[in-house]
């Protein structure tokens, strides 16, 4: 009962959710894990159950990445365009597991391929999340040489999102990596210009342009960790926040 009155005091009303696509892999080497793909549309079940507009942009690592395709000999354009399409799969099913979940979800997709799902439009999407619907956005940004980051922090700054939340499997921003790092320590909070300062790659450069000039705030959290989500909604402070 407490943790509900918790997640009903929502820290945001509308947020723009960045989810990993290699972190859908769960221990698995490939595809999707069932578990971990259950574990988030719970998560987000709960905070959409508490009134929160929830946007959602989902890497395709775990299927398919356009960058890794040209190393190996992919025409990059095409590589990328593979690696749309692997968002697309990963938006589906998490769409599938949030109807189980009994929230209304719908898929959009930044390129045309109905009835699969409905083609991208701004208006479209923000109709959606005051009606309460979940919105999966799909397809990056419909262009090649443009990451999955890019993507969430343009729909993110569309839809007016109040935060970007870049769940990833690490809990911040820290001075180095720090699975490879053991003396590295986290940031609470810290500027888009010290990111930039100290080449802190958390995003493509392109998005945390797009961010800091359209005044939109990142929170980096570990979305592996089962509540984490609740928690950051509800006030918590487990991250690093980026702000302008």
């Amino acid at each position: 009962m407490h943790q509900k009155t918790q997640i009903i005091m929502a820290k945001y009303k509308r947020i723009l959710l960045k989810l990993s696509g290699e972190s859908l892999m769960g221990d698995q080497q490939y595809g999707i894990d069932q578990q971990r793909l259950g574990d988030y549309a719970e998560e987000i079940a709960a905070i959409v159950k508490s009134g929160v507009q929830v946007g959602i942009v989902i890497g395709g690592g775990n299927i398919f990445r356009g960058l890794s395709g040209a190393a190996k000999g992919f025409d990059r354009v095409k590589g990328d365009q593979m690696g749309m399409l692997a968002t697309v799969i990963n938006s589906l099913a998490l769409n599938s597991a949030l109807v189980g979940q009994g929230i209304k979800s719908k898929v959009l997709t930044a390129i045309r391929m109905e009835p699969v799902g409905e083609y991208y439009s701004k208006d479209k999407a923000v109709e959606a999340l005051e009606n309460g619907e979940v919105v999966i956005i799909s397809g990056g940004t419909g262009n090649p040489y443009f990451t999955t980051d890019t993507a969430s922090a343009l729909r993110g700054i569309e839809i007016e999102a109040e935060v970007m939340l870049k769940g990833t499997r690490v809990d911040g921003i820290y001075t180095a990596d720090p699975e490879k790092d053991k003396t590295a320590t986290k940031f609470d909070k810290i500027s888009f210009d010290e990111i930039y300062n100290r080449n802190l790659r958390i995003m493509d450069l392109t998005a945390t342009t797009l961010c800091k000039e359209n005044n939109l705030p990142i929170y980096v959290f570990n979305m592996d960790q089962k509540g984490n989500l609740q928690k950051v909604m509800s006030g918590e402070d487990l991250g690093t926040l980026v702000y302008c």
